[in-house]
């Protein structure tokens, strides 16, 4: 059996995952929501060699590649070469790319504001000190880490 404080975090997952899926869907037509969660990756990261992008996401070298082609050929993301390095291919997202990322966040961060002010004030900062509280939590936990699979 599972309990009750457990199930309550279970429920606040789903709604930050629900947030988060919803946010993604503000990307242009044609932008899946794997390719989302690899500009959101990439666009924190800056210019990254692909297999550290594809290491950060949790995902194979293969992914990021055929992510990363669709998203080139959309103008979203560029390809370059590590000047030291000329056999490692980097990805950058360009400024089409940043404002789809831009776009994403400003929804999520809206909808985000939107559950905050439905919080009374009195318990607002207590609410926030609480998520704060339990990102640190997740970071001593190997398993769980407090940046997760990636951006969603």
């Amino acid at each position: 059996m599972v309990d009750a404080d457990t199930v309550a975090l279970e429920s606040l997952t789903r709604v930050l995952v629900r947030i988060a899926w919803d946010s993604a869907h503000a990307a242009p037509p044609g932008v899946t929501f794997p390719q989302m969660r690899l500009l959101l990756m990439a666009d924190g990261l800056g210019r990254v060699p692909s297999s550290a992008l594809a290491t950060a996401l949790g995902v194979n070298a293969s992914s990021v590649t055929r992510l990363a082609d669709r998203l080139a050929a959309a103008g979203y993301l560029v390809r370059g070469e590590d000047p030291h390095k000329r056999s490692v291919v980097t990805l950058e997202v360009t400024d089409r790319g940043r404002r789809v990322v831009a776009k994403v966040m400003h929804r999520r961060h809206a909808a985000l504001h939107a559950v905050l002010t439905q919080v009374p004030q009195a318990h607002r900062s207590a609410v926030v000190a609480a998520a704060r509280t339990l990102v640190s939590a997740a970071a001593a936990v190997p398993e769980v880490g407090s940046a997760g699979p990636g951006p969603l």
